[in-house]
This record gives C-alpha cells, sequence and structure tokens, in this order.
C-alpha cells in the first residue's frame, strides 16, 4: 500500500544506556528507539490538525527531555475506514510500539481492534469516541478527548447568554429562529452537540423555531454552502445560527459575508472547538462566542498516554477514568475572555 505521510518524525540518536523516562516516568522496561504510529480520518480538519501540531511538539519536548529516539509516523485516512484499517496494519509491520486513532467511523473499529489485539499493539483512540461494548473488547485499548454532552450544554448556555443581553428577537414574536449546521449524518458528537444545546436552552426558559438544519461534515465550505441555500430561503428571519464545530460556523460567516447582507442584519453565530481562525472571529465579533476543546491537552495526554504504554510503564500517574478514558474538560469563550486562549 501506498503510504500517506503527513509528518514522520525521527527524533534523537540512541545509546545503550538511553532510558524511557519522560517527567514522572522511570525505571523503563525497554531501551532502544520507540515508534508511534498515528493515523486521523482527515488532515484538513482545522481542530485535528491544531492537534497533530501539538502532537508533534510533544514529541520534540520528550526528545529534549530524554535524548531517547522516537519516530513518529502520521497517515490521513482521507475520511476512508477501509483506508484506515489498511494504515493500521502498515504500522504494526512497521513496528509501532502503540497505535493513536482518530477513526474515520465511529462505529466500524472492529478490523483495527482486531489486527491490534493479534499483534499485541496498544492503541489509543481520540477525538472520536466508539462505543463503550467496543472499547471493552481489549484491556489495551484506550480514548483521549472530551464529553460532547458537555460542548452541546454550554453552547445553549452561552447562546441564552447572548439572547438575554442581546436584541436577538428582531421579529418580536417571543422565539428564537434558528437554524444548525450539523457534522456528520448519525456522528454521535453531530447528535449529542445539536441536541444538548437546544435542550439546554430550553430548560432555561428560551423559546425556540427551529427553521432548518443541513450536514456540512464539519466542513467549511461545505457549511458556507449550505449557508447560502439557507439565507435564500429564510433570509432576515434567521437569528440564530448553531454549528457544531468551529469550521461550520466560520463556512456560515463566509456565507454572510458573501450575502451582500448589512452586518447590522446577520444572525448571531456560535460554533465549537475554539480553534485559532474561531478565536479569531469570536475577537473581530462576526461569531458570537464558542466552546473550547483543548486540542494542547488533549495531545499531550495522547502523547503521554502512547508514551507509557510503548515503555511498558504504569499509567498510575494519568488521570484515567475506568482505566480507559481521559477526558479533558470543555471552557466557554467570548470576546471578553478570548485573549486568554489566544
Amino acid at each position: 500500500m501506498r503510504k500517506s505521510f503527513l509528518v514522520l518524525l525521527i527524533l534523537g540518536i540512541m545509546t545503550a544506556s538511553s532510558g524511557c523516562g519522560v517527567n514522572d516516568i522511570s525505571e523503563p522496561e525497554t531501551d532502544g528507539e520507540i515508534k508511534i504510529g498515528v493515523t486521523v480520518y482527515d488532515q484538513y480538519d482545522t481542530f485535528i490538525s491544531s492537534i497533530l501540531e501539538d502532537l508533534n511538539e510533544d514529541v520534540l519536548k520528550a526528545r529534549n527531555e530524554t535524548g531517547r529516539g522516537i519516530v513518529l509516523e502520521t497517515y490521513n485516512s482521507a475520511q476512508s475506514q477501509a483506508t484506515q484499517d489498511d494504515q493500521v496494519e502498515e504500522m504494526i509491520k512497521d513496528g509501532c510500539d502503540v497505535i493513536c486513532v482518530n477513526l474515520v467511523d465511529r462505529t466500524a473499529p472492529s478490523n483495527i481492534i482486531d489486527t491490534a489485539r493479534n499483534a499485541d499493539v496498544p492503541i489509543v483512540f481520540f477525538n472520536r469516541e466508539l462505543v463503550d461494548e467496543d472499547m471493552h473488547r481489549w484491556d489495551k485499548l484506550y480514548y483521549v478527548g472530551a464529553d460532547a454532552f458537555l460542548s452541546g450544554i454550554m453552547q445553549g448556555e452561552l447562546a441564552v447568554d447572548v439572547i438575554r443581553e442581546k436584541n436577538v428577537d428582531k421579529n418580536g414574536d417571543g422565539e428564537i429562529q434558528y437554524v444548525m449546521l450539523e457534522g456528520e449524518a448519525g456522528h454521535q458528537d453531530a447528535i449529542v452537540r445539536s441536541e444538548n444545546c437546544v435542550n439546554r436552552m430550553l430548560e432555561l426558559g428560551v423559546k425556540l423555531d427551529k427553521l432548518g438544519y443541513a450536514i456540512a461534515n464539519w466542513n467549511r465550505a461545505q457549511a458556507a454552502t449550505q449557508m447560502e441555500k439557507m439565507i435564500k430561503n429564510y433570509g432576515p428571519e434567521i437569528e440564530f445560527v448553531f454549528a457544531n464545530n468551529d469550521d461550520m460556523a466560520l463556512g456560515a460567516i463566509d456565507a454572510y459575508n458573501a450575502s451582500g447582507m448589512n452586518r447590522g442584519s446577520w444572525p448571531y453565530i456560535i460554533g465549537i472547538d475554539g480553534t485559532d481562525p474561531g478565536l479569531s472571529a469570536v475577537k473581530d465579533g462576526t461569531m458570537a462566542a464558542t466552546v473550547y476543546n483543548d486540542a494542547k491537552g488533549q495531545a499531550e495526554a495522547i502523547f503521554q498516554l502512547a508514551y507509557r504504554l510503548s515503555c511498558g510503564e504504569s499509567l498510575s500517574g494519568l488521570e484515567l477514568q475506568g482505566d480507559k478514558y481521559i477526558r479533558l474538560p470543555y471552557q466557554k469563550i467570548t470576546q471578553e475572555n478570548v485573549d486568554k486562549f489566544r
């Protein structure tokens, strides 16, 4: 199979006496170079790209701290689960000590799990959480990410804050007319982000009127296309745009910029992730708010977990839930606190 590398870092030169310790890791069971494989569902996803950049920085830092040779092999699955399955098999043949997987299809991890288990190579899944039943098929499966339920709840709370502070109900009918830009059809994160956002707003007493929704697959360009259609259909009736991630929120902003509509007539737009472009949009006011998904923290957790597994070390120093999960908290971002995250 043709290799599709995003990154290949070979860091450091090994000596016979070099150890496996990083931070509080000590007395390693193995010496020599370690090899960590990574496969992502789409290298062009802004949030995933941020995780990869931060992961590379963590590898460089570990090299400086330990002097150890580290190979980081990173593959792009280009949204093909079959391609990703093949990549995992190839990384195992290449001698990877642990493989980190950002699943293309969270409902189809069986081939990856079976391949890794047969080779006794641990898997660290990240960002796209597989179902609990699959996670418990083997004791060397782990997950790093955040709680999609909370991101939706926080998005809803941010929207309520905006509604209470601004003149959002422009037609004065006592309801907020909104549209929703969703990630992949049937994707758990997309579903729970949308549902929890809306449900939280209803719990807080906001009356809502859903004008429409569109699937935009987490993609800025697709979101812009879908938003253009909804602008034509609903025009100034739209008072709020909710997007399951910042890229789609930015796509909505692109559509409004292209529409020629007066800025004062735009709806309020809220995303999730806190990507650099998203933070810039919050700063300049084109995005009302976003929910910070800690890419740097996730990358650090992925690396620490993968590194220790590669070295055969104890995971006792990591905040594992149920011996399998590392979940990082979300944070609300508005124009008032956005500079803290930039």
